[in-house]
């Protein structure tokens, strides 16, 4: 049984004194004489012998000698079960450093498997010291700050995504235990950068690939360094009676151990180590003192099966006071995750609690290795803990590590261990800033996704991008650990050819839509100012440039301006609206007034419209200039103040909302006829829209010329290559004007001709 206190009562041997002491490393020492492993101790050896060659008394910047880390790395991988291959590769990694062609050259002497493993977890040491030299400015997407929580799991996600090969997750996880160990022995002041990120990641990390030994000791030593002070106070209450407690437990499984036996049951009863950060996690998760934390003393019992874990159960109630509160029954209501198990908490004749878990062989593996490991319910919080949630597809890749982690024990040749992490994180790369924050983008990404993803503005402005230092061009794939840094202008927008999908500079949905939403709004923005230089040339034309444009954009129904710009610059909106509203009609007048100018007060001359108000004679009347009557348009009058009958077409929309509001002051009226000398002409106008062509004007006006169309009046526009102009000819009746219109669409370059 492992002490609860092992963590922090031994101190351990410096790397570097193990060094001297032995040359040859344990694992060495410990299969040189069985012929089967020759082989494989030959390449550890012969790995050991071509970095010492390179790195003879180099140290690390943590100052422990390399050669000595190396060792001590390779004895931890030894203890877990690592190959010979992931042993030998603990050389090698430093010595790539060294080397012109690390690749080429370490592939020649071991293989290029060994030399891949070499080469990978070389860069991911060069990533990690980037990341947590980084660690304090670190900002996610549209640049805001990324806390420190996603900024972990980004690393933890990096750091598997990173290594396609298993083996250099391992790799790192032994590396770094050794460093913790090298400060321990040697008591030299730890960066924080360094013990936090061995607790919030590495920890973590093997915790869920279910390393436990190397999880339990790497948060003792990162809490020792973080939390010196609270660190030792628990090793004091640890400490205080502690042989007497060890001595009670090892009596106490026996007891059970046999009284199970007894009864027919062959169960596996062991003691449940509690280390000081667990315990410190437990009392701040839960808010309990130390006194209040019962698994301090604590038993698993594995039975063969349901029926057992219930008899187990009975036989430890009998003999113990149960603390009804804290029994769960796991078994008859698995959690969430299928994690099965009985919990009770009982008091033994002193009144001390004792922390008893029972369950069948089947519940135990599948709470250590399956879907429902330690790491999930312990992370997730389901009781109270904070951490790091396990409910998403990451998570299933990590259950697919922990078995490759088996096979990893089982398989020792090179060639069959490096295919074992291939395809896991397939969909998903993690690369850096210049200021090595972790960004996580899509499978195939390129500079400009990753602009993208850091800023939007500064997706927009990219024109260039550097590669780990080296210019690349935009449509760049990028790789798992690269440092990526942007080149951009000050001013300036996406350019269109991003959008297409053969020129391959988009793979994310997300950059993809804030280019077209960035050309959308260029759309737009053209439309407003299109719309606002028309309403502002009206204005004009009325003589109201002194308006405030939102204030008239109110008035008329908009929320703002360019709203109002927008649908004018769409012609889905008439400026004649804006005209009546700054110009009102007159108010309708008295009854007996009204009377008097209709039927009495007119004046007997010849109207020049050529229009007879029925029922009156000669009553003076005039063409209304919104819509411009001409025979033989349905028409209709209204009485204005002071100037007569105003005809419009039936169908003019001011005449309509004129007739809603005042309808007693509709007259009919009828067109007159007129012959020979006498016939009227009438003004009417013409909206031309063309893609604009030099001559444009010449040859529409010709058209009107050869039809002896008198023009009268011409306002023309031009915006981004087309043109909008509007023509206004005197004609002697609607019906002509529908053949010229005819013959003015067949214009080259003009798309549509009508009568406004």
């Amino acid at each position: 049984m492992v002490s609860p206190t092992s963590s922090h009562a031994a101190s351990p041997m410096s790397a570097a004194a193990r060094l001297h002491a032995n040359p040859l490393p344990p694992v060495m020492r410990a299969t040189a004489d069985a012929p089967e492993h020759a082989e494989q101790v030959d390449t550890l050896a012969k790995a050991r012998a071509f970095a010492e060659s390179l790195m003879a008394g180099e140290t690390l910047d943590t100052g422990e000698n390399i050669l000595a880390h190396a060792d001590a790395v390779a004895e931890i991988l030894a203890n877990i079960g690592g190959s010979v291959a992931m042993q030998a590769a603990s050389y090698l990694v430093y010595a790539c450093p060294h080397l012109n062609k690390p690749e080429e050259v370490i592939a020649k002497a071991f293989g290029p498997q060994l030399a891949q493993l070499a080469i990978q977890t070389n860069q991911l040491v060069h990533v990690q010291r980037l990341s947590r030299a980084a660690e304090s400015s670190t900002h996610g997407p549209d640049n805001t700050p990324l806390s420190p929580r996603v900024q972990t799991e980004n690393v933890r996600k990096m750091l598997l995504a990173f290594s396609r090969d298993l083996r250099v997750v391992m790799l790192r996880l032994a590396s770094r235990l050794q460093t913790l160990r090298h400060f321990a022995a040697t008591k030299l002041p730890v960066p924080p950068a360094l013990a936090s990120e061995s607790l919030q990641v590495f920890a973590p990390l093997a915790n869920r690939l279910g390393i436990w030994q190397i999880k339990w000791e790497m948060e003792d030593l990162s809490f020792r360094f973080l939390e010196p002070v609270t660190y030792k106070d628990i090793a004091r209450l640890l400490d205080e009676k502690r042989a007497e407690r060890e001595r009670y437990m090892v009596a106490l499984r026996q007891q059970l151990q046999q009284a199970l036996a007894g009864q027919g049951i062959a169960a596996s009863v062991e003691g449940r180590p509690k280390h000081i950060y667990s315990i410190v996690r437990k009392m701040r998760g839960k808010s309990l003192p130390f006194e209040r934390v019962f698994d301090i003393r604590a038993l698993r019992v594995v039975v063969p099966s349901v029926a057992d874990c219930y008899q187990a159960l009975s036989w430890v109630h009998e003999h113990f006071v149960p603390i009804a509160e804290e029994f769960d029954d796991y078994i008859a209501k698995p959690k969430a995750n299928g994690y099965q198990s009985l919990h009770t908490v009982v008091r033994d004749a002193d009144g001390g609690p004792i922390e008893v878990q029972i369950r069948t062989q089947a519940m135990h593996d599948h709470a250590e290795h399956g879907v429902a490991a330690h790491w999930a319910y312990k992370e997730a919080g389901a009781k109270g803990y904070a951490g790091v949630s396990a409910n998403s597809e990451y998570d299933t890749k990590i259950a697919v590590l922990r078995q490759l982690l088996a096979w990893e024990r089982d398989l020792s040749g090179a060639a069959q261990s490096s295919s074992q992490g291939s395809g896991l994180f397939d969909d998903r790369i993690y690369v850096l800033t210049p200021e090595a924050a972790v960004v996580e983008l899509p499978q195939g990404a390129t500079p400009i996704d990753f602009a993208y993803t850091v800023h939007t503005n500064l997706g927009h402005r990219c024109r260039g991008a550097k590669v780990d230092g080296a210019m690349v061009p935009l449509n760049t794939q990028l790789a798992n650990g690269q440092t990526v840094e942007i080149t951009a202008i000050k001013e300036g927008g996406p350019s269109r050819d991003w959008l297409n999908p053969e020129l391959g500079f988009l793979a994310s949905p997300r950059a993809r839509a804030k280019v077209r939403a960035w050309f959308n709004a260029q759309v737009i923005a053209e439309t407003v100012a299109r719309g606002r230089e028309a309403v502002e040339k009206f204005l004009q034309r009325l003589g109201r440039t002194a308006i405030r444009l939102e204030d008239l954009a109110s008035q008329l129904g908009f929320k703002s301006a360019d709203g109002l710009f927008e649908v004018v610059g769409k012609d889905e909106y008439s400026l004649r609206n804006i005209e009546v509203l700054l110009n009102p009609p007159e108010p309708a007048p008295e009854a007996d007034e009204y009377l008097h100018k209709k039927f009495k007060g007119a004046v007997a001359r010849k109207s020049p419209s050529g229009v007879l108000v029925v029922g009156v004679d000669s009553l003076l009347t005039q063409l209304a200039r919104c819509c411009k009557p001409a025979p033989p348009d349905a028409i209709s009058g209204f009485v204005t103040r002071g100037k007569g009958v105003s005809i419009h077409r039936q169908d003019c929309s001011n005449f309509r909302e004129l007739a809603s509001r005042h309808g007693e002051r509709v007259i009919e009226v009828r067109w007159g006829e007129h012959k020979g000398a006498d016939a009227s002409v009438y003004p009417v106008d013409v909206a031309v829209e063309a893609f604009d062509r030099q001559g444009l004007l010449r040859d529409i006006s010709e058209v009107f010329a050869k039809e002896k169309m008198n023009v009268i009046g011409v306002q023309t526009q031009s915006v981004k290559g087309t043109a909008w102009m509007t023509f206004t000819v005197e004609i002697g009746d609607a019906v002509s004007l529908s053949k010229v219109l005819g013959t003015v669409r067949g214009v080259k370059g003009v798309r549509a001709a009508r009568r406004r």
